[in-house]
């Protein structure tokens, strides 16, 4: 299976019609259909790994102020108990089994463009922030056969993530966004992976990632990738300035 990381934005996107989502929907038609989705949102943060254990995970609204049209979506994907048994298997003893979570926005909100029936099962992974960017980077390594099992690693965060800097209605990024996201561009595009392990050294990383569960992510997804994979960017674009919403489809073919 391919490898999956998507810039989810604003929970809204769950619900409109735009260049973000449209390419959402053509990845799920397009892609190989996967036994079951391993999703690691920037919305799920413990101390340690959580795998989430459910048949039926629940939606997790876990925003405020938007209209309530959002409140009422529920994402019905059943879980599967058999992942994430094998998560932990993988991960070893960094990772345990949960039943305190379920499917949040980070997840629901790009699986119901994606994957509208809701009919693959989605275990949700945690991040554990205490980690190093090597050591996160190792958790994709220790996941990787999941790829051929049949498993979409998803996740699903935002590579710049800076909503105190936020300009309504701004289309272009804002000076340190758009080097930050050219330094992280050329790296991944490049096939030089585990040059993000260095991402604190780029230029504009401490306003873009001034806090890192929306980066993590990335780097999971990424130390999953092998020598063969090509990276693939889409949704190249920002919202109000701050806010990124690339995403990296990686395969070998």
């Amino acid at each position: 299976m391919p490898l999956l990381f998507v810039g989810h934005g604003s929970p809204m996107n769950a619900v409109e019609d735009n260049a973000f989502t449209r390419t959402w929907q053509e990845l799920g038609e397009r892609l190989p259909r996967p036994r079951a989705i391993l999703c690691i949102s920037a919305h799920f943060i413990t101390s340690g790994l959580h795998a989430v254990c459910l048949n039926q995970p629940q939606t997790i609204h876990d925003f405020y102020g938007f209209p309530q049209k959002l409140f009422d979506i529920e994402y019905p994907a059943p879980g599967s108990p058999e992942l994430a048994q094998r998560v932990v298997d993988l991960l070893g003893d960094q990772a345990q089994l949960t039943q305190d979570w379920g499917l949040d926005h980070g997840a629901w909100s790009v699986l119901r463009v994606m994957y509208p029936k809701a009919d693959i099962p989605v275990v949700q992974l945690s991040l554990d922030l205490s980690k190093t960017a090597k050591q996160q980077m190792d958790i994709g390594k220790l996941l990787a056969p999941l790829r051929d099992e049949g498993i979409l690693i998803l996740g699903s965060g935002n590579i710049v993530h800076n909503l105190r800097e936020i300009r309504m209605g701004q289309v272009e990024p804002l000076p340190f966004a758009r080097s930050f996201a050219k330094a992280v561009q050329s790296q991944v595009l490049h096939g030089n992976y585990e040059g993000l392990l260095h991402y604190r050294d780029f230029d504009g990383s401490a306003p873009s990632v001034n806090s890192s569960e929306h980066f993590v992510p990335l780097l999971n997804v990424l130390g999953a990738a092998n020598e063969n994979d090509t990276a693939e960017e889409f949704n190249h674009d920002f919202v109000w300035g701050s806010l990124s919403m690339t995403g990296y489809l990686l395969s070998d073919t």
